[in-house]
């Protein structure tokens, strides 16, 4: 589970990534969820776009894609959600420590 603090940090790390996928009138489907499996893996932070056209909201994605992968939702705003999971081999982010 995040903290306030290590959410607000990942928020903005997550400011300069680009989406590098985007959910359709299909929703989370086996093959969206796999892609971003690996790419948790390799990045630890990922931004995802929901189409128009898709029948599910970005925070009803998220929800399905966290449970999935076993991931952190970090943000939710308009069409655009963020994801968090760590590497447990090699971290690349650090976050934060509570005080």
């Amino acid at each position: 589970m995040l903290t306030s603090k290590q959410r607000a940090y990942l928020r903005g790390l997550a400011n300069t990534i680009p989406a590098t996928q985007q959910i359709g009138k299909d929703g989370v489907t086996e093959n969206v969820a796999q892609q971003a499996a690996l790419e948790l893996k390799a990045k630890e932070l990922i931004k995802l776009k929901v189409l128009e056209s898709s029948f599910l909201t970005a925070r009803e994605a998220s929800e399905i894609l966290c449970e999935a992968l076993e991931a952190e939702p970090v943000q939710c705003i308009g069409s655009k959600l963020v994801l968090y999971k760590p590497n447990p081999e090699k971290p690349g982010i650090v976050l934060p420590k509570e005080k």
